[in-house]
């Protein structure tokens, strides 16, 4: 794509992404910047983990972005009796009316839409989570031996609140990184929960009209993957994400405090995600501050944590933050 082009899409795709957040913000107070992210992630193709609180809009969020984008929208209550042909589907025996002859055929489940909501996530089993792997990475489903493909663009954006532990279960290390984002959402402040308040106690009935399409976002998505982006920049992302591994840094804090580091995966939803940030915010190509400001709703739900850290209350934000402001990520 030349530079001329570039520019026109990317100015064109600025315009709408303000006119989308002042249609949420008719709906959802506040939260800019879990929305921000929430955003990166779609036009990113990728997918996000929402964490927070009971009540701060997790949910509505997810459904008015839905509408927005103009897809197709499930939610799916994960609770722990929740099975794996729940979400995927089942395949049902049927007899031919005119022939009498008996079949199988496949009944879709919910996960085939555009955006799925994980709700409550963790509350569902191993078995019924890792259900949603393939359809994460690969797009499709397989059952029965046939694979099904899933609609395009295709999202899983998944809740899950922090503060209860009873009933719930960790996500599998392998399902977390096929997140872009893990989300922190938290509470509004005293003058956006006034407002909250107000509306929701009111006459109040928002709508959103539908801005994009399907075959819109995908074009974003490869304008995005489109982007150029200098070397030391790919090197500065790959650099941080490999800094992150204690079995290759020389930096005593990080042999102290991380157990296990992030994959090739984070490195290329850095550069994903700094490219979508840096496009929304005028830039024809993403610098190391753009990888910065992504950096910490990338990695910080990919590191596994030492005891020793986790005794201290030593979080990865802290770890994330501390390799940022190093002069040369240590290697």
């Amino acid at each position: 794509m030349d530079k001329e082009t570039l520019r026109r899409e990317a100015e064109a795709l600025r315009t709408l992404y303000q006119r989308l957040r002042q249609t949420l913000s008719s709906v959802i107070v506040g939260q800019e910047e879990p929305l921000h992210f929430l955003t990166l992630s779609l036009f990113g193709r990728g997918h996000a983990l929402l964490i927070g609180p009971p009540g701060v809009a997790k949910t509505l969020m997810v459904s008015s972005l839905a509408q927005a984008m103009g897809l197709t929208f499930h939610r799916i209550q994960f609770t722990p009796d929740l099975m794996p042909a729940d979400i995927l589907g089942t395949e049902v025996l049927q007899i031919d009316p005119e022939t009498g002859q008996r079949y199988f055929r496949f009944m879709p489940g919910p996960v085939f839409a555009h955006i799925i909501l994980a709700d409550e996530i963790n509350r569902a089993s191993p078995k019924t989570q890792s259900a949603l792997l393939e359809a994460m990475q690969e797009r499709s489903v397989s059952i029965s031996g046939q694979t099904h493909p899933l609609p395009d663009p295709f999202f899983v954006l998944a809740t899950q609140n922090p503060i209860e532990q009873e009933g719930t279960y960790p996500l599998p290390e392998a399902q977390l990184d096929r997140f872009m984002f893990a989300i922190f959402v938290g509470y509004p402040s005293r003058d956006e929960e006034i407002e909250v308040v107000k509306r929701t106690t009111a006459v109040w009935e928002p709508s959103i009209e539908p801005m994009l399409s399907a075959e819109k976002i995908i074009h974003l998505q490869k304008l995005i993957r489109q982007m150029p982006v200098a070397d030391n920049v790919v090197r500065y992302a790959v650099d941080l994400a490999r800094s992150t591994r204690p079995q290759e840094s020389k930096d005593t804090f990080i042999k102290e405090n991380v157990s296990w580091g992030v994959g090739p995966r984070a490195a290329q939803f850095l550069l994903l995600a700094a490219k979508a940030h840096a496009l929304l915010s005028g830039k024809y190509s993403p610098d190391v501050e753009d990888v910065q400001y992504v950096a910490v709703p990338v990695l910080r739900h990919r590191m596994v944590l030492s005891y020793q850290a986790e005794a201290e209350g030593i979080s990865p934000e802290k770890i994330i933050r501390y390799l940022m402001e190093q002069k040369v990520p240590v290697v």
